[in-house]
């Protein structure tokens, strides 16, 4: 027998290098280990194709007329597909042996056999082959056709030059690899644990005993194993197996490591490649489910699983088998993950109501964990949100995108605006697309902020954003180190059982109150300013439809719920609130979809709030004319325009009491001896103009700038001295890197301030009901802006009606308002409730807030007087200082060149006001801004006398939302949503004027509440409110006479 080798000396360096060589794809693949990978291989029997701009499916495609096609043929363009015919012939000499089709291409691929698909092929998410058979047996056909349907689009989009760049339509892809090959599984597993020896070598570092030993395994496996000689392999094997034996201690940290493929709904691709890139990435998940029964995939998301289901019926069956095997985990209880900031609280609410019940329906049982690891800040009211629908743990990552601060902590308690608590997790690696090296384990324990509080994390594997997901080598990585000394300890797990070890250690963990803000990406609030707009008014029109609809279904026995359209209405609006369509950041393919989807909500709903209008007049005597609607919960005196035969409008002050209608004012009565004083106007001879109501004061300069703004009881001036209001600004608008997404500090240092020309303001309405002024603003050589400044009669805010032709690169308009105002912090108007933030620099924390979010209002405020900014559809928002800032409109070029070019329309108001903001009214002159009295035709006699469905005793409580109940077995059963608006305990009463048979309360999935029926008082009804509460009843209504 041979003398053993002497032991060497090692040198750190060339031995690392020397193990790197012996598994790399690259070098000495002619002797190396990674060069016999794969053994004897054939081409294709025949390579066919043909090409189409249509998504067809399978049985369409599979009848086209298929051209032959060879490897190296190109194809496209963009967001075309070219579906291959594939034939294979099996060599009769591979028997016994594991046979792959290796298939590398441009673009991403999808596997059909036997007209199913059975797994997805693309280069960049590491899946180029596709296992024909494990072992070929002699009875195994050895022919088969298979096809694979290639997308002209790579797994993230196709941007010409760089990853956001708007999409190359000329791009054209191409095969490179289409052949039949055996594959040497014992090289594959050597080649494993050789990458993984190498990833301790390395993590480790040179001063660690384990690293060495890790490196002379590797080491000692090169100098034994003969790639020529498969009978070596053995021993290398067993060297390999000894190594990872030697378990951990008891101490040691828990990775729970779950696949995930995040799949944004729409993105750098349009939403029907989305369809696709789910079929493509959970069919090679149900693979691996097959081959690993310890394997655990989580999904989040309805709407997508909604799409597997409508377009690949036979892998949603199977996802819901393997639902039921506990390996398919569906997750995060909403209907996509959406946006955290800009969607409407009850938008929120819906996202949750559509998902749970998806998920309960179609795979048994809810979500309990809220998944949104992508999304550009998290709401203070979402803690509220997810403990009423059900869930009590919340899994991000996106604070790790922080580009000033490192947020604390990775395990903590989230308290909300209410309170409420929630236990949140964000994983430690700070991604949701590991791939199972040693590096990312390593990091994963030493990143984790919370040692020594909580000893188990997330580790959440798979190619994502574009879909891809989990893979073999991913999964044999993970088992390999699944208790391996000098490591933590890696489980395949499931959330649930993260969260279960995570609540063990709950009493140890600190708590975050409040809003998770992000420190980048605050252009989004921005961004495609018509995309917000018609959010904004979608959300509108949904309120008021279903309003109208719930008191139609109390009212009129002959009347039919719209259930299944208002269904698929809000589910349209809450797929474009995902986290890169509302915000902005997507392609302009997107974008038009977008506006599509918002054209069909507003028609659709504009319909059904015609037919419950018609509804509620049926029977009334009287003659035809108009209904006017107050679609919000207190009564409203406003100015409003009539139509006229012919076309032309009238103006008239109506009076309609809360969440109930009015007949409109016939033309004799339409101007009555006006309670309130009318509306002064005058124009001084140096062109400026004054705009006086009695309680409001408005002085414009020659230019339109807001001179002086008093409150006129007290005659307090609310513009700073010196200073104007309703200036715009420009500010040049240059990211590092993320431009439609991005707003960067130093933006701020190129303020320039927008000077009009003298003499351009004109008077417009003259007085009475009704005064305004208006002017024209040329912002730069391109773009241009037309305002009318309008005060009513009775409005205690001004109103700025504001069209801008918008043609600019990089430059960022917004408006601002010095305010005679004192505060170290402003109030801004978030999802059922506001919070403050801060007006001045101190910190980093506060300056990494020089932009922020806020809905309809937001509020500067010194004890006894303050100033509020109101808006119809915009989100970008400041206040630094006394300066309130409202953001107006960007001009990234990526990944949408055309973003936010042309007109726009939008209106801002201003309301000075005595006293605290809740008191002076400020939060239902917001709403009243953004929900328009309605002027809706009756069809026949319109009802003569005024009437009121509902109505609230407290100011501070908001009576949002009137639906009909989701669940037809309730019947005739109302829900009603209420929320204490003002950051106070309050008792209050809710008056009814429908026929009621019983109330109960619920929660937000409208599950009522164990404790029964409310007491029932001359139809009223009392509630009880903590700060920011939000409340659900159910209202079951008498059956009505027919």
């Amino acid at each position: 027998m041979a003398a053993a080798a002497a032991p060497a000396l090692k040198h750190w360096r060339t031995t690392l290098e020397r193990v790197e060589k012996f598994v790399s794809p690259l070098y000495f693949t002619d002797c190396n280990l990674r060069g016999r990978l794969f053994g004897d291989s054939c081409p294709v029997a025949e390579l066919s194709s043909f090409l189409t701009p249509e998504r067809l499916p399978y049985q369409e495609a599979v009848q086209q007329d298929f051209r032959p096609a060879r490897v190296g043929d190109s194809f496209g363009p963009t967001w075309w597909t070219c579906w291959f015919r594939v034939e294979l012939t099996i060599p009769e000499a591979w028997v016994g042996q594991e046979v792959h089709l290796r298939w590398e291409s441009d673009g991403e691929g999808l596997v059909w056999r036997d007209g199913e698909p059975v797994q997805g092929l693309t280069k960049e998410g590491e899946k180029t082959s596709y296992v024909l058979t494990d072992k070929l047996e002699e009875e195994d056909p050895r022919s088969l056709t298979l096809y694979v349907e290639v997308a002209c689009n790579g797994l993230l989009g196709a941007g010409k030059g760089s990853m956001i760049a708007a999409p190359d339509p000329e791009k054209m892809f191409q095969v490179s690899r289409a052949e039949l090959a055996v594959l040497h599984r014992d090289v594959y597993k050597l080649l494993v644990d050789l990458e993984l020896l190498l990833g301790m070598a390395k993590g480790l570092g040179e001063d660690n005993q384990r690293s060495f030993q890790a490196l002379y395994t590797a080491n000692q496996i090169v100098n034994v194993c003969d790639p020529a000689q498969p009978e070596t392999f053995p021993v290398a094997q067993a060297l390999a197996s000894k190594f990872f034996g030697q378990r951990g201690g008891e101490s040691q940290h828990t990775i729970h490591a779950v696949g995930h493929c995040h799949i944004d709904t729409a993105w750098l691709w349009p939403f029907k490649e989305t369809v696709r890139k789910c079929a493509r990435s959970w069919v090679t998940a149900i693979q691996l489910m097959e081959r690993n029964p310890e394997f655990i995939f989580a999904c989040s998301q309805a709407q997508q699983l909604q799409w597997v289901k409508s377009y690949y019926p036979g892998l949603h069956a199977r996802l819901q088998e393997f639902a039921c095997r506990g390996q398919f985990v569906p997750v995060g209880g909403t209907w996509v993950e959406m946006d955290g900031n800009l969607p409407s609280g009850e938008a929120m609410v819906r996202q949750f109501l559509q998902g749970q019940n998806f998920f309960l329906q179609e795979f048994g049982k809810m979500c309990s964990e809220f998944w949104l690891p992508d999304t550009f800040g998290y709401s203070a009211q979402l803690p509220q949100i997810m403990r009423s629908c059900g869930i009590r743990h919340f899994l991000t990552q996106k604070l790790s995108w922080n580009l000033v601060n490192s947020f604390p902590h990775h395990t903590f308690l989230w308290e909300g605006l209410d309170g409420s608590r929630v236990l949140a997790h964000f994983p430690p690696g700070d991604s949701y697309g590991m791939q199972g090296s040693v590096e990312e384990v390593l990091k994963t324990v030493a990143k984790n902020r919370d040692k020594g509080r909580t000893n188990h994390s997330a580790f959440l594997f798979g190619f994502g954003d574009g879909g891809g997901g989990p893979t073999q080598t991913m999964v044999d990585r993970l088992k390999r180190l699944c208790d391996t000394d000098g490591l933590p300890r890696v489980q395949l797990s499931s959330p649930g059982r993260l969260f279960s070890a995570l609540e063990k250690d709950s009493g140890q963990l600190c708590t975050w109150v409040g809003e998770l803000f992000l420190e980048l990406h605050n252009g989004t609030y921005t961004t495609h300013a018509q995309i917000k707009k018609e959010n904004r008014e979608c959300e509108r029109i949904l309120h008021d439809a279903e309003l109208l609809s719930s008191l139609a279904l109390a009212r009129s026995a002959q009347f039919l719920y719209p259930a299944a359209q208002l269904r698929d209405l809000w589910r349209l609006l809450l797929l474009n609130q995902f986290h890169d369509v509302v915000t902005g950041s997507c392609i302009q393919l997107v974008a038009e979809e977008a506006m599509c989807h918002y054209e069909d909500i507003r028609s659709h709903g504009n319909t059904l709030l015609s037919a419950a209008a018609a509804a509620l007049c049926a029977g009334e005597p009287g003659p035809e004319g108009l209904l006017i609607v107050n679609t919000l919960p207190w009564k409203r005196t406003e100015v409003l325009a009539l139509p006229r035969p012919g076309g032309a409008h009238s103006l008239a002050l109506v009076t309609v009491p809360s969440m109930g209608y009015a007949p409109a004012p016939t033309p004799a009565s339409l101007q009555p001896l006006l309670p309130q004083q009318p509306v002064f106007v005058m124009q001084e001879t140096d062109g400026s103009v004054t705009l006086d109501n009695g309680i409001i004061r408005v002085r414009l300069d020659p230019t339109g700038r807001l001179t002086s703004l008093v409150l006129v009881a007290s005659g307090r001036e609310a513009i700073a001295e010196g200073a104007v209001g309703n200036q715009f600004v420009l500010f040049d608008d240059v990211p590092l890197y993320w431009d439609a997404w991005d707003v960067m500090d130093y933006h701020l240092e190129t303020r320039k301030p927008v000077l009009g020309q003298a003499g351009t303001l004109a008077v417009g309405t003259e007085g009475g009901v009704r005064g305004s002024a208006w002017f024209l603003l040329q912002i730069s050589p391109n773009s241009r802006l037309s305002q009318e400044v309008v005060l009513d009669v009775g409005c205690p805010y001004v109103r700025f009606h504001t069209e801008v032709h918008w043609h600019e690169a990089h430059k960022f308009l917004k408006v601002e308002f010095p305010a005679r105002v004192r505060s170290p912090q402003a109030t801004y108007e978030v999802q059922f409730g506001h919070l403050q933030r801060p007006t001045h620099y101190n910190t980093s924390w506060d300056w990494a807030r020089f932009e922020v979010w806020a809905h309809r209002w937001m509020d500067l405020s010194e004890h006894g007087f303050g100033l509020a900014l109101l808006n119809d559809c915009k989100y970008g928002a400041s206040v630094q200082g006394s300066v309130l800032s409202l953001s107006l409109l960007r001009a990234p070029k990526s990944p949408d060149a055309t973003v936010d070019m042309g007109r726009h329309e939008f209106t801002y108001a201003l309301m000075p006001h005595e006293g605290s903001f809740q008191d002076a009214g400020v939060i239902p002159a917001a709403y009243s801004l953004n929900f328009p009295l309605l002027a809706l035709p009756a069809p026949g006699p319109a009802p003569t006398a005024a009437w009121s469905a509902f109505s609230v005793s407290s100011p501070a409580v908001v009576l949002e939302t009137v639906k009909q109940a989701e669940t037809s077995s309730q019947g005739r059963t109302l829900v009603l949503r209420l929320y204490e608006a003002h950051g106070s305990h309050v008792d209050c009463w809710l008056h009814m004027s429908l026929p009621v048979q019983e109330a109960v309360l619920c929660d937000l999935l409208e599950r009522r509440d164990p404790a029964g029926p409310l007491p029932l008082q001359d139809a009223r009804l009392k509630l009880t409110f903590s700060p920011f509460q939000v409340q659900s009843l159910l209202l079951v209504l008498q059956p009505l006479p027919n």
